[in-house]
This record gives structure tokens, sequence and C-alpha cells, in this order.
């Protein structure tokens, strides 16, 4: 499989250095007699060009965080045989916690990089710049779909909270940036402003809910400019983007996450989960190495776990997670509405609903503890609210509930 465009680049900020195809054959060199490639993925060329070798010579990848010790995942997946098929392998969480893989196909990772090419319109003028992790999915699939395209693809290691960071999207002249909720949370208190970055054209989000506020406060930000915000919607399990909205939509259809991708298609289940149909889809997951011969399970269908709903013309909204629900006092609450309305993680146990709130203090607590208590008409007994310092994340920028159930 090869996702490289002949016109593509890759260049690091820090040190300008490029992608060459030499750098390719000489990764290819080293892993001719890797049946599977565990691959640590920090955003520097020398792991873009070993991630392309490998998808070049048609053997599978686990891509990790190379800041985390892998030691027994690596362990547990190095024997056995592999599928023919298989091309990619992305870390993902069971509900006890412990890691399994992401088994995606060759045929759904360039189906998924050719949607998202074609849903954002990327031509081979787009520049990216990498702001989040390239072994998360989301970070994946803009150097999918921008190498696909023959775009340019800045790497880029600081962060937007550093002015290096926004050097590079100057001297590399940006066109394009992906953000997830909370890095628009960021981007908000750095009173971001597209007109001093002339260069950029598009901005995207996807990787969880960003509030309808912030959604309208970031798109009327690129509008004033003539730039373009879309909000997606995916999970690692569709390689990973399943609908798009895009700007021009986003007044009127503003909570949406738009139309699926082209190619793809949403149901919804008759107990309200939503199921994507699409050629993006994985083949299935693998818990032990056996697991890495197995062909395709799914057969297009995933499963999302989300609930939603469609509108008469076939957008998307999600309502909340299956398995995001709790009970107070018997009465069952979706913790994703509690969330919605007030700004809080919330979690359930011990028929009590608990809510970690940053920042408060004890008057502001005990206030808060009783709003959400009337709020579900409920007795505040059944309602613990905990401040803390700041909220857990997980690498992808998401709240990290276990943490918050292991806290309580």
């Amino acid at each position: 499989m090869n996702l490289l465009h002949p016109s593509a680049k890759v260049v690091d900020a820090a040190t300008g250095e490029t992608l060459t195809p030499a750098l390719i054959d000489a990764a290819a060199a080293s892993l001719k007699d890797q049946p599977l490639v565990f691959l640590p993925m920090p955003a520097t060329v020398p792991a873009v060009a070993r991630y392309l070798a490998a998808l070049r010579l048609e053997k599978p990848v686990v891509l990790l965080d190379p800041d985390t010790d892998h030691t027994g995942l690596i362990a547990r997946y190095t024997t056995g045989e592999v599928h023919p098929d298989l091309a990619l392998l992305l870390t993902t969480s069971g509900s006890t916690g412990d890691p399994k893989l992401v088994r995606l196909s060759r045929a759904a990772v360039l189906a998924n990089a050719g949607q998202v090419a074609e849903s954002l319109g990327i031509t081979g003028d787009d520049v990216a710049i990498t702001t989040l992790p390239l072994f998360y999915s989301y970070g994946l699939s803009v150097l999918h779909s921008h190498l696909l395209r023959g775009a340019t693809v800045v790497l880029e290691r600081t962060g937007l909270m550093r002015k290096d960071f926004w050097d590079a999207v100057g001297a590399h002249r940006v066109t394009s940036m992906a953000f997830v909720p909370y890095q628009y949370e960021m981007l908000r208190r750095l009173r971001f402003d597209p007109a001093k970055h002339p260069s950029v054209r598009t901005i995207t989000q996807a990787g969880g809910r960003l509030r309808t506020d912030l959604v309208t406060d970031f798109a009327g930000r690129m509008d004033a400019v003539g730039g373009r915000m879309f909000v997606m919607y995916g999970q690692t399990e569709a390689a990973p983007r399943m609908a798009c909205l895009p700007s021009a939509l986003l007044d009127r259809k503003l909570g949406s996450v738009g139309q699926a991708m082209p190619g793809g298609a949403f149901t919804v289940s008759d107990d309200g989960e939503v199921v994507y149909h699409g050629p993006n889809v994985m083949m299935g997951y693998a818990e032990t190495a056996a697991d890495l011969a197995r062909g395709d399970d799914l057969g297009g269908v995933l499963r999302t776990g989300d609930l939603g709903r469609l509108d008469e013309e076939g957008f998307l909204f999600i309502t909340g997670r299956m398995k995001r629900m709790g009970k107070v006092f018997g009465v069952r609450i979706n913790l994703d509405d509690v969330e919605r309305q007030f700004p809080v993680a919330a979690v359930a146990g011990d028929d009590r609903l608990h809510v970690f709130a940053e920042d408060l203090s004890a008057d502001e607590a005990r206030a808060l503890r009783t709003k959400i208590a009337d709020w579900l008409g409920t007795h505040v007994t059944g309602v613990d609210v905990r401040t803390i310092e700041a909220l857990p994340l997980l690498a992808n920028g998401k709240t990290d509930y276990r943490a918050l159930e292991a806290s309580l």
C-alpha cells in the first residue's frame, strides 16, 4: 500500500529535515524480515519514513506512544501469524482498561484517507501541521489524507501554547489545523485570531463533543477572514472518520456532527445506537496474538456505542454513550446530558452521581450540587461534587474517566 503521492512533502519544523525516497528505502531495508512492525511514533521524519516503508512492504504496523512502556503489549502480540489484508493496528481500551488493538485493513485505511481528503477538499496546495500525536487516529488521519493528495505535512512538537508552533505556522504558510475540544478551549484563552495567520484557511474539530457556543465562535472567526471550520465525527474503529459537517452548514445544523463520509451511511438501531456502514470499518479487535490472523469480522458495519438520532436530511446528532449511564436512587441518568448542562466531568457509582469540577470553592461546590440535584429531580444526597485542580486527560485530549473513577 502506498499512501504517498509523488508530490507530497513532509518537513520537520525544528530541524528542516525533509522526507526523501532514500529515507523510505533505507527504512524498508531494515524492516524486510519483520512480519509485524512495532513502531513508536513521534512526530519526526525518520518515524514517518519507517511507517510509510512498512505500509509499502505490506507489513502490519502497530503504532505506539513513544513516551509509554509497551513491553507487555509487545510481548502479547509478537508471536502468531497475521492476516494478509492487515495494514494497521492502533491501541484502544476495553471496559476493563486492558489495551487491545483495532485491526484495520489496507482497503479501510486507503478508503478513509480518500473520504477525508474529499470531504475537506484537500489539494496539493494544502499545508497541514501536526497538532496531535501521530499515534492517535485523528492525528494520523491528517497525515494520511494530506499525503494521499500530494500536500505538505509540517512536523511540529512544541504545541500550540508555544511561540515556536505559531512561528512554524507562519514560516511554512500552514493552511490547515486540526484540533480536539480541549485545544479549542486553549485557543479561546489564547484569543486565537485567524487574521494574524493569513495562510490558515481551514480548521477542523473531532475527538469528542465541542460545545455549540465554541463551534459558533470559531466558525465565526474563520468566516470573518474567508476561512472554513469543519466539525467531524469518528472512532479509531473507522480508520477513523465517519462524518463531516462543513462550515456552510454549521448555522443550520448546529449541534450535528454532519453526514456520513462519501461511501458511508448511518442508521440508528431500535435501542438508539448509531450504526455506521462503510468501507473504512475495521476488521475487528485483536485481544491476543491469535486474533491477528482473523479476517474481517464486521463486514463494514460498526456499532459505535454512541446514542444518536438522524434528522430528515440524514444529519447525525450524537446524544450520548450507551455505557455512559448511571442510576441515582433507581433513576437512570445520561452522564453526557449532565456534562452538557454543567461544566463538569460526571461518573457514576454506588447509586450516586459523582461530578468533578475544576477550581471550585466549598460554597461553589455546594451550590453546584444543589443545582444538579434540582435539575435531576433528586435529593442532594444522590449527588457528590468534588473540586479538582485539573481534569485528567488521555493522550488524545479526552477526559480520563477511569482515573476519576479510581479516585472515588
